[in-house]
């Protein structure tokens, strides 16, 4: 590790909690240069979905560079863009009766949820926008000012301006309808809110401790934003491609935002971004909204093929929620086991976590299961869930395999503080 202690700066993250040198990777499992595994538990933040390295992506992209096809692109017209978009438009958009224009924007979910802004502030003609409570929706300056944890809202960011925020379903409690207030707000000249160009909201808050939103909520949200000639941006940069199950997480939600960000697993493992957008919300001028890597080929070879592969038919869905039924089953079992020491399970399809009212224990949790030889990350404004993140297509002996790892090293750092129940 001397040469990223020594050389890497001091930004780095993920290399802390996981202190290894990692070589190879196949589905959920990642081996060290010294040839030990681990079980993924953590699918890259949302990025591999599909797992690591799937078959039909790798030989793609391998035949694709041996043909001398074309790398970049920026956002001229390729073979390799063409056929994503014909599999996109044909197994994603067509069947669930959407019609969206894409814009590839550069490579990262927060290129993409800069963009949303940027063009919703142009359409509407004015700057606000609504986030909610403990959203995240990139690091960069615009997506960071949307994003509410407090850590990322230090004054040298600069990420203040011209966002404010309304509280999730279920951030004042059971009994508050947080539509209502958002409403109140609204309707209140008084409020101090100015009305906003649009809301941007995730279905299910993967950085912000797994909140999920309610079906009715949603709708009523959407139905909201209409009324008040508000756009409607849904995030599904990290839940999104079948993580909830539905390809998109808003899908049983039956609505139909304005736009939509997609990135992370989109690209099956390659940096890529696409935003969704409304026909009559696409207001761009040429060139209007650029970036040298909007265009990523390895990305546009590798998603084709797994759209191919898992959206054809509505296999891989009925997969996700097969498999979150034995993730919930372990949680429970954790529940019950410690009633006092969890505080909840929740979260959805393959997006759950455990959360922990005792200081640190989920981190504790998180090192104890690197030790144990399973990768797995928390979440939460505090750090305070367990998320367990697995790849769409892992099979069942290796689920099982880690979630007894993961039940195992949470008995552990509860004997450890002596915690019984």
């Amino acid at each position: 590790m001397d040469i990223f202690n020594d050389h890497e700066s001091e930004v780095r993250g993920y290399i802390r909690s996981f202190p290894k040198v990692f070589d190879k990777a196949v589905g959920s499992e990642i081996f060290d240069n010294e040839g030990q595994r681990y079980i993924d538990f953590f699918a890259g933040a949302g990025t591999l979905n599909y797992g690591h390295n799937p078959d039909v992506a790798v030989d793609a992209q391998i035949q694709y560079l041996q043909d001398r096809r074309i790398a970049h692109g920026l956002d001229k017209a390729t073979v390799a863009k063409q056929e994503f978009m014909t599999s996109f438009v044909e197994k994603i958009l067509e069947p669930r009766n959407y019609n969206y224009k894409m814009q590839f924007t550069g490579p990262t979910g927060t290129n993409c949820t800069e963009a949303a802004m940027k063009l919703a502030r142009q359409v509407k003609g004015r700057p606000n926008l609504v986030a909610f409570t403990n959203a995240y929706h990139g690091h960069t300056m615009g997506a960071l000012s949307a994003t509410g944890n407090e850590a990322y809202r230090d004054d040298s960011y600069g990420a203040r301006g011209a966002i404010s925020f309304m509280p999730f379903d279920g951030f004042l409690g059971d009994d508050i309808d947080t539509l209502h207030v958002f409403r109140r707000f609204l309707e209140d000249s008084g409020s101090g809110l100015e009305l906003p160009a649009a809301v941007m909201i995730e279905t299910v808050q993967g950085e912000g401790g797994l909140n999920v939103a309610s079906k009715d909520w949603l709708q009523r949200l959407a139905a909201l934003c209409k009324e008040f000639d508000m756009l409607l941006i849904i995030d599904d940069i990290q839940v999104g491609n079948g993580r909830t199950g539905k390809f998109f997480s808003f899908e049983e939600a039956c609505i139909e935002p304005d736009m939509v960000c997609l990135s992370k697993s989109i690209g099956g493992g390659n940096p890529m971004a696409v935003l969704l957008i409304k026909p009559e919300v696409d207001a761009w001028s040429p060139g209007e909204h650029t970036g040298t890597f909007r265009g990523n080929s390895l990305a546009f070879v590798a998603a084709k093929e797994l759209i191919d592969k898992y959206w054809s038919d509505d296999k891989l869905t009925h997969e996700v929620k097969r498999k979150s039924e034995i993730i919930f089953e372990a949680l429970y079992a954790l529940q019950k086991e410690f009633p006092k020491l969890v505080k909840d399970v929740r979260g959805r399809g393959l997006v759950l976590g455990i959360e922990t009212d005792h200081p640190d224990f989920a981190s504790e949790v998180s090192a104890q299961a690197f030790e144990n030889k399973l990768i797995s990350e928390t979440c939460g404004a505090t750090g305070q869930v367990n998320k367990i993140f697995v790849a769409l297509t892992i099979e069942d002996d290796i689920l099982k395999e880690g979630l007894e790892i993961f039940q195992k090293s949470f008995r552990e750092v509860a004997a450890k503080h002596n915690i019984t129940e």
